[in-house]
């Protein structure tokens, strides 16, 4: 009993061996440099632009208006983001309605879900250990020159009672209206903004999808037509992410030009506080749970760091959510019916960078600016907001009402953020790389502790693998169905199979 020689099978079916190398990937000539390399040209021209805009200045001389190049820059950026943001509701709905009709297969659902919310709360314990020690050893506060004239309480503060109003759905799509009414000399305007809520679509969808698994061969028509759905939401995303250069320049172009770095002089320690404690949780932390739990770590960046990039120059979770949910179940090898739910529950829920790390070492430097001493409790309380209001102000999720929430929980003055506001779009890019490493983190360590983590493609696969063309996909999905197809027309010795035995 042995498997069939290769050569034999060239010299038994010469058109079938001559085919086959074509339709495979790795033969495949690539036209264009890698994606990777793409998006290092992407940040590397808008390094450039941006720094050529911020040398050509504002327009007018109280430097309100900005310079065609900024306005560009901005423009292109905000635009990626806009379409990476439109495509999150439907890919959110349709995903988890497949992955709860799927799990007839997973017998360990609920372990899952609890697993990864424990996972959550440990890297979050973690993280702000990490802000809270270099609190302690950079000293932010007493080293700040900013002046407390500039202090002043936000327009949106973070409570208790917002993951309640969040989780409850105003409509069966998650949306919601903002009107600002904006009063000149000329008279007043209106603008009215929708937005979408991730926490209750996610609630609409398991909502929707375990009521279709219950309804049964019932409910076949509209599992077919979401796995439809699903599929042509996965073609446009496809052809979103390819903008993702384009993107990058404007994005990263129009923060240098913005935002410039003049302005990190007063809050210099802080900001380094910050930086070295993301760097810390992304290259110290996250690696020691990946070798803990056995996986490689060079892997697990090989594979993220799509998303990881997009996550900084783009300063949006939400808007990053497709690149993530495709790089964990592509790259990373977790099971797109385990991914689809925890991915989109991360990226509202988990975020070790602006609800951990920066909560803990802004709060330290809040007191430290205001005179006050805390003590033990105090620091309890700011890790256990850290691990559980995540959750809490996910109806309203940011840095700054994370923040809020932290102040107001420890009893410190809330003007102490109009201090830190200068800087933050410079801190939130490091903040939310760190997010959304995180948020592919604790799906692939909670898929390897269960088992159905596909090591060999956690290990194989390249960030070049999760931009293949679909396409291709399709067309060797046809040629698979044509050569069955032959093979039920051809004589029957010649239906065995490859490697069938002798």
């Amino acid at each position: 009993m042995s498997s069939t020689p290769s050569s034999a099978v060239s010299k038994a079916d010469p058109q079938q061996a001559s085919q086959a190398p074509a339709s495979s990937p790795a033969k495949k000539k690539r036209r264009f440099p890698s994606f990777s390399v793409q998006i290092l040209l992407g940040l590397a021209v808008g390094v450039g632009l941006g720094a050529i805009a911020l040398a050509m200045g504002p327009q007018d001389a109280a430097g309100e208006v900005p310079n065609g190049l900024t306005t560009t820059l901005d423009t292109i950026g905000s635009s990626f983001v806009t379409l990476l943001k439109a495509v999150v509701p439907p890919l959110i709905f349709t995903a988890i309605v497949a992955s709860i009709a799927n799990l007839r297969t997973v017998t360990n659902a609920a372990r899952l879900a609890g697993q990864t919310l424990l996972w959550f709360a440990i890297t979050a314990a973690i993280s702000v250990a990490v802000g809270i020690g270099l609190g302690l050893l950079f000293q932010p506060g007493n080293r700040a020159s900013v002046s407390l004239d500039a202090a002043s309480e936000p327009g949106r503060t973070g409570t208790w009672l917002d993951f309640l109003n969040g989780l409850i759905p105003g409509n069966v799509l998650g949306l919601g209206a903002s009107t600002q009414v904006e009063v000149t000399d000329g008279g007043a305007s209106a603008s009215t903004s929708v937005s979408f809520n991730v926490l209750q679509i996610l609630v609409v969808a398991l909502v929707i999808g375990i009521a279709a698994l219950k309804s049964g061969k019932k409910a076949d028509p509209f599992l077919a037509f979401n796995r439809s759905a699903l599929a042509i939401v996965q073609k446009v995303l496809w052809w979103i992410i390819r903008l993702a250069p384009i993107g990058t320049a404007g994005l990263i172009g129009y923060a240098i030009a913005a935002y410039g770095w003049t302005s990190l002089a007063s809050l210099a320690w802080f900001a380094v506080a910050i930086y070295v404690g993301l760097a810390v949780v992304l290259f110290v932390v996250y690696p020691i749970l990946l070798r803990t739990n056995g996986l490689k770590i060079s892997s697990y960046f090989r594979g993220a760091w799509p998303a990881i990039q997009l996550a900084f120059v783009s300063r949006s979770s939400i808007g990053t959510l497709p690149v993530t949910q495709r790089v964990t179940e592509r790259n990373l090898g977790v099971p797109s019916e385990y991914a689809s739910f925890a991915v989109p529950l991360a990226a509202t829920t988990k975020m070790d960078g602006c609800a951990s790390i920066y909560p803990a070492i802004s709060a330290i430097f809040v007191a430290q600016i205001f005179g006050i001493d805390l003590s033990i409790t105090d620091y309890l309380l700011i890790a256990f907001v850290s691990v559980v209001g995540s959750a809490a102000t996910a109806g309203l999720t940011g840095a700054i009402v994370m923040l809020t929430l932290t102040l107001s929980t420890v009893g410190l003055p809330l003007a102490g953020v109009g201090l830190l506001l200068a800087i933050d779009p410079i801190l939130d890019m490091g903040r939310t790389a760190v997010n959304v490493a995180g948020q592919a983190l604790v799906p692939t360590i909670v898929a390897k502790r269960e088992g159905i983590l596909d090591l060999e493609q956690y290990e194989a696969a390249t960030a070049e693998d999760l931009f293949v063309d679909e396409d291709d996909d399709a067309s060797s999905e046809t040629t698979d169905t044509e050569a069955a197809a032959t093979a039920e027309t051809a004589p029957s010795g010649t239906k065995e199979p490859v490697g069938a035995s002798a």
